[in-house]
């Protein structure tokens, strides 16, 4: 899954989003990038394989600005290279995207019929192109996101910045998870740093206030003032948390790749979810009485994983057919929104 994080400061942004990019290597990558805005001028730079080659451009040649984007790519469409790699820039947007986008090649087309070319394989740099087109026809920054977003197809998290606009922000959400971070208030300025990320977890080291969109969301974000509006264009508000994530979450601590640290944490995993459901002064298993009223009024119980979670999730399938005699069904995650279901 695609990492994204972004910040919008009084101050350079770029080694703050790179230490976010290093807090999403655990969701695994092949190319990584960074974008920002000074003086209302757009920059970037990206690179393919780990990180720390991304880290290396950027100290032969800094990116200043108080205002960024940063992500980590999972190749979908188009192969790993620096190329594919986000974020995706034209002359008006800046955009990173976790998702993928369905109708991309129909859109793709309709826009090189306006003379627009594309430099990548990506479904992602369609919606750049669209935001372009939309902003050239004369629409500020928020009504060309309402306008592109309303066309797209699929699942989707965005962050987006524009030529010209230091001190804004858009991000959406259609599907994949998207969280804000709220920085500490200034009270001299009345102002904050405030953030996006695909999960909290990015945002530790810079913010201990965070709220998670939901689906349909998008949120304008300023540093003296954050909005939220629902999938009917309606401002909302959504509770903000508090979090005392740390680096020790995501870091790879003593092991060699985080394939090799989720193995040796399965242990304890499994034994803290136990416990939540175990009377220590019975020793004996004890499920919520809702749930189990939820789960005994169900018609039918789909399981949805993919991998080896897909393995597990077919021994919970016997379990429940067998033991707590539920109808019950396994779907692999990615082609689950594909399936009609019954």
């Amino acid at each position: 899954m695609c990492g994204i994080i972004g910040i919008l400061s009084n101050k350079d942004v770029s080694a703050r989003i790179l230490e976010g990019l290093k807090r999403l290597e655990y969701r695994g990558y092949d190319s990584a990038g960074i974008a920002t805005v000074l003086n209302g001028v757009m920059d970037r730079r990206r690179a393919q394989g780990k990180i720390k080659n991304l880290e290396e451009q950027l100290t032969q040649k800094p990116l200043s600005g108080v205002l960024g984007i940063g992500h980590t790519r999972w190749a979908t469409h188009g192969p790993p290279s620096e190329v594919n790699a986000h974020p995706h820039l034209t002359d008006r947007v800046a955009l990173v995207h976790n998702g993928i986008i369905e109708n991309y090649q129909d859109l793709k087309e309709e826009l090189e019929g306006y003379q627009y070319r594309f430099e990548t394989q990506t479904d992602s740099e369609v919606i750049a192109h669209l935001l372009t087109h939309y902003l050239k026809q004369g629409h500020d920054p928020v009504e060309a996101v309402d306008k592109a977003v309303a066309r797209l197809t699929g699942a989707f998290a965005l962050a987006m910045v524009f030529a010209g606009e230091t001190e804004m922000m858009i991000g959406v959400r259609q599907g994949p998870p998207l969280a804000i971070g709220y920085g500490e208030f200034d009270e001299d300025n009345k102002t904050r740093d405030m953030f996006v990320a695909s999960d909290s977890y990015a945002l530790a080291p810079f913010a201990q206030d965070v709220s998670f969109l939901e689906d349909g969301d998008k949120v304008i974000l300023r540093r003296d003032q954050v909005r939220i509006f629902d999938k009917e264009g309606t401002e909302v508000t959504r509770p903000v948390r508090k979090t005392a994530q740390s680096g020790l979450v995501t870091g790879k601590g003593e092991y060699r790749h985080f394939m090799l640290k989720e193995i040796f944490e399965q242990p304890g995993v499994v034994g803290d979810t136990l416990n939540s459901f175990i009377n220590p002064a019975t020793n004996q298993i004890s499920i919520p009485p809702e749930v189990l009223d939820i789960l005994s009024q169900a018609p039918r119980i789909t399981l949805i994983a993919c991998g080896t979670t897909y393995y597990a999730a077919m021994i919970a399938k016997y379990w429940l057919e067998q033991v707590a005699r539920l109808p019950c069904e396994v779907d692999i995650a990615s082609e689950f929104r594909y399936r009609q279901a019954p």
